[in-house]
């Protein structure tokens, strides 16, 4: 039996809010142009900003880790700690026409708060998509449309794997490969996550390694909606460690896990 939180149904309607506004702050900086490396600046900077000072206001003892801050080691000790991505996908942000990229609001816990050795995991997330009009949250992942559920499956088409458009992993194709499934190019891992959590892909893995703030309100939200989340190993995701590089990920329908778990396995010779 897990260990009680501190999470209240607040800290799911605030990531959810602070998710949304930054992104709206992002759409009225995109819609003034300008120069794309300047754009991009601007937009990490000032949804940072933002956030920074709206968390400070809202949850004052609580601590955070940004993709644009300094990281204060204090948060592994904390018992709560937002993990937030204020721009995820910044070269698409600075390209006109894309939609591919997102906001992140993540909420960590320990798992029992006078434990400072305690494992922790996460409890509430958003993930803002401002362009496409969307945010994805543990608020509203129950009430997210069908697509997700075991009974979907690739039966009537091959399953599609949604990559990077700019890395996709070797791994991920050698999988793909032995799938025959479709390699989906996308920008964002934020943008990537909500193609699996909205249905329209099957299948997110990467193994090219990344930040927890890439991930951590995607993969809260995955699990509210259901869905597999889990290390290429087939091991538990951890937040809020000391080094917060995160080294692979992978994110499918509950059903599909052990058909991809067993081609990674065979992808890299490990079986």
């Amino acid at each position: 039996m897990r260990s009680p939180r501190l999470t209240t149904a607040d800290d799911h309607a605030l990531a959810h809010d602070l998710a949304e506004r930054a992104g709206r702050l992002l759409l009225d900086l995109r819609a003034q142009g300008g120069d794309p490396a300047a754009l991009k600046d601007a937009g990490d900077r000032s949804s940072h900003e933002f956030l920074m000072a709206e968390l400070a206001k809202a949850r004052p003892e609580d601590a955070v880790l940004s993709e644009e801050g300094i990281d204060n080691k204090a948060r592994l000790t904390a018992d709560r700690v937002w993990i937030v991505d204020p721009l995820d996908g910044t070269r698409e942000f600075g390209e006109p026409g894309r939609t591919d990229w997102a906001v992140h609001v993540a909420l960590w816990e320990r798992a029992a708060p006078a434990d400072a050795d305690a494992a922790g995991e996460l409890t509430a997330g958003a993930v803002a998509l401002p362009a496409q009009g969307i945010t994805l949250s543990t608020l509203n992942a129950a009430e997210r449309p069908g697509g997700i559920s075991p009974s979907t499956s690739g039966a009537q088409r091959p399953l599609r794997m949604v990559v990077s458009r700019t890395r996709a992993s070797q791994l991920a194709k050698d999988v793909a490969a032995l799938l025959q499934a479709d390699l989906v190019p996308c920008g964002s891992a934020g943008a990537k996550a909500a193609t699996v959590i909205q249905g329209d892909n099957d299948v997110y893995l990467h193994s090219g390694g990344f930040y927890e703030w890439d991930t951590a309100a995607p993969v809260a939200v995955a699990r509210a909606a259901g869905l597999h989340v889990s290390r290429i190993d087939g091991s538990d995701v951890a937040y809020n460690q000391d080094n917060p590089y995160l080294p692979d990920i992978l994110v499918c329908r509950p059903a599909i896990a052990g058909l991809l778990l067993n081609a990674i396995r065979e992808a890299t010779h490990a079986i």
